[in-house]
């Protein structure tokens, strides 16, 4: 009993006398201590502008006020690190024997101003004494190495300036780093707000002393933000090179991305996957290979590569299958119903500032695609941005039930413009027209071509400006709306039109579409048309004219078909003024023979008048020759 009391005793001295020699110290004399070690290891100079006391618990060592660490000399005069109030702890044993050894600093609001030179090397990269550049830099004199076995940061903003490119800034950060074996592995925890929302990283270095020094180490991190995780393994270097497996998974895109302060649009509210070996070096440059994205119900695989610059420039080989994007399209306007000028086109003005966000060449196939719009089947594209110009080539696309070759070009350098030169085949025209125009009356396969022009801010100013030209040659098809048959006959409206071939050519100006020498064969009978159809106002005047031959007889009955109005409900009537005309000009021109036939019979001529003669002149010449010849008598002629 009497051995365990002198134990207990003795250790409660140790305890006292080792407290007592600490509080002997004073706080300014440890700070001073530990600022010289640093600068020693460093050549980076920590200052105290505030007061500086000493604490016992829970951190021995002492606490600064307004504490700033130095800049290297070509990063500029900022401090690298500023501080509000910042605790640095020591080792007891040491301390006793004369040294300081940090293990731990916390740091409340601190301002971390970092930066890289030409040459990739951050100032963060401390050398040896006195030194200003990094660099690995031992100890000179003997001293012990640098060791600190704990960092933590509260309430951190950042400043981060690559050389070259514009600062990035980060306000809000937590940060946590332990690193008890100065030769080993150190793990990191930190809270970043890049958008307010937190945003947790959980990382590990290994050898990372090696890693400060400019080495590549292993390096492991799993990111946890709102909706969604990532994870990367691989290897790193703290001038930002990197390469490994990166994989990330969110239930919802949209939720992560404003977490990640990353502008994406609503229609990534649904579950994304993605993963891809990946390799970034030190001059922007990211290269992903075995690359897998899923989105929603869309899979794409492939590769791709992206230089960062002013604009990044986006290299890329997808392959997708059922590709849906019904989603990602803008609610559809403009079509409408009810009479002429009560629908159009939308006037909403388009936003095209996205053409300008990259420069970019992709290739993508897949088995169909489904666009709000226009759907497509196996296909193969190309688009190529640059400089707010993207022509998208179809090589060749499976489009309208038939193959689409060409490009389409939308400019956004001077205003936005788009254009198209295509040509087609196998396409059914109620799909091609009803996609792209709102207009399905007209059925049948066809072929082509088609080039047109518009510009504008809207829809709709497009529509009304477009200028072009085209052809198309199609097999058996029908109208819908009216049976030209039936008009014929009575008058009557409704129906369909079936024809066994059609061809037109046609041009575009100012939004109208105009075209003169349509021909459709139909059944019995074969008609032609011409006439303007409204692309910018929607609207029709157009004339067909329909031949009839009867049966049996030699006589061709023509009645002529007005359709006219808007797309959505056109007047179809039958032009009687049209039909009777050519039948006037008949009676006409036979009562014209029949007065030529009695005159000739009356003035006993020997020839009949000619048609193209005219009455008049034929009265004239024969009353001349009558006075010549009664002259002639009278001068005994005769």
């Amino acid at each position: 009993m009497k051995l365990i009391i002198r134990v207990v005793t003795a250790l409660v001295l140790t305890v006292v006398l080792l407290a007592g020699l600490v509080l002997l110290l004073p706080g300014e004399k440890i700070a001073r201590l530990a600022a010289d070690q640093l600068e020693t290891q460093t050549g980076r100079k920590l200052a105290f502008g505030g007061k500086v006391r000493f604490t016992f618990w829970p951190t021995l060592g002492v606490k600064a006020d307004a504490v700033t660490l130095s800049n290297a000399d070509w990063a500029g005069p900022e401090p690298m690190l500023q501080a509000e109030r910042l605790t640095i702890g020591v080792s007891a044993a040491e301390l006793i024997q004369g040294d300081v050894r940090v293990t731990e600093v916390s740091a409340i609001l601190p301002h971390l101003n970092l930066a890289t030179n030409a040459e990739g090397v951050g100032n963060w990269v401390m050398g040896g004494s006195g030194a200003a550049a990094g660099g690995s830099g031992t100890a000179s004199g003997g001293a012990l190495p640098l060791r600190i076995e704990a960092v933590e940061l509260t309430g951190a903003s950042l400043r981060y300036a690559a050389h070259g490119e514009a600062p990035v800034e980060m306000k809000n950060i937590d940060l946590s780093l332990l690193w008890p074996d100065p030769a080993g592995t150190v793990n990191a925890k930190a809270t970043l707000r890049p958008a307010g929302e937190p945003v947790e990283v959980d990382a590990e270095i290994g050898t990372f002393a090696a890693f400060l020094a400019g080495e590549v180490s292993s390096v492991g991190a799993t990111i946890t933000a709102p909706g969604g995780k990532g994870r990367f393994d691989g290897h790193a270097g703290i001038n930002g090179e990197a390469s490994g497996r990166l994989t990330f998974g969110a239930e919802d895109a949209l939720k992560t991305g404003v977490a990640l302060g990353v502008f994406l649009p609503d229609a990534l509210a649904q579950k994304a996957v993605f993963g891809a070996d990946v390799t970034y070096t030190a001059d922007g440059r990211l290269s992903m290979r075995d690359l897998a994205l899923e989105l929603g119900a869309n899979r794409l695989t492939g590769a791709a590569d992206v230089e960062f610059r002013d604009r990044p420039n986006i290299t890329a080989q997808l392959r997708g299958g059922a590709l849906d994007f019904t989603a990602f399209a803008g609610s559809a306007g403009g079509a409408g119903s009810g009479t002429s000028g009560s629908s159009g086109w939308p006037e909403d003005v388009i936003d095209a500032s996205a053409l300008g966000l990259t420069d970019a060449v992709v290739d993508l196939t897949f088995d169909s695609l489904r666009t709000g719009g226009v759907n497509l089947g196996a296909s193969k594209l190309n688009l190529t941005v640059e400089r707010s110009r993207a022509v998208l080539k179809f090589l060749p696309a499976a489009m309208f039930g038939g193959q689409v070759q060409g490009q389409l070009v939308a400019n956004n350098r001077n205003g936005l413009s788009v254009a198209g030169k295509m040509t087609f085949t196998g396409i059914r025209l109620e799909r091609a027209l009803g996609e792209t125009a709102g207009y399905d009356r007209l059925n049948g396969e066809a072929l082509g071509e088609l080039e047109f022009l518009g510009s504008g801010n809207s829809v709709a100013a497009i529509m009304r400006s477009l200028s072009g030209k085209g052809w198309l040659e199609a097999g058996k098809g029908f109208f819908t709306g009216f049976d030209l048959e039936q008009l014929m006959r009575s008058g009557g409206n409704g129906g369909s039109t079936v024809f066994d071939q059609l061809t037109a050519s046609y041009t575009i100006e100012g939004g109208n579409l105009r075209n003169e020498d349509l021909l459709v064969l139909l059944k019995g009978f074969r008609a032609e048309g011409k006439g303007r159809i409204g692309l910018g106002a929607r609207d029709i005047d157009y004339l067909f004219t329909p031949q009839l031959v009867r049966a049996g007889r030699d006589q061709v009955l023509t009645i002529p078909v007005r359709i006219r109005g808007s797309w959505d409900n056109p007047d179809i009537r039958p032009d009687f003024s049209q039909a009777l005309q050519p039948k006037i000009e008949e009676i006409e021109q036979e009562a014209k023979d029949r007065v030529r036939q009695k005159l000739a019979e009356e003035l006993d001529l020997e020839t009949e008048i000619a048609p193209e003669q005219d009455l008049n002149d034929v009265l004239k010449q024969r009353i001349e020759q009558e006075a010549r010849d009664q002259l002639l008598r009278l001068l005994g002629g005769d």
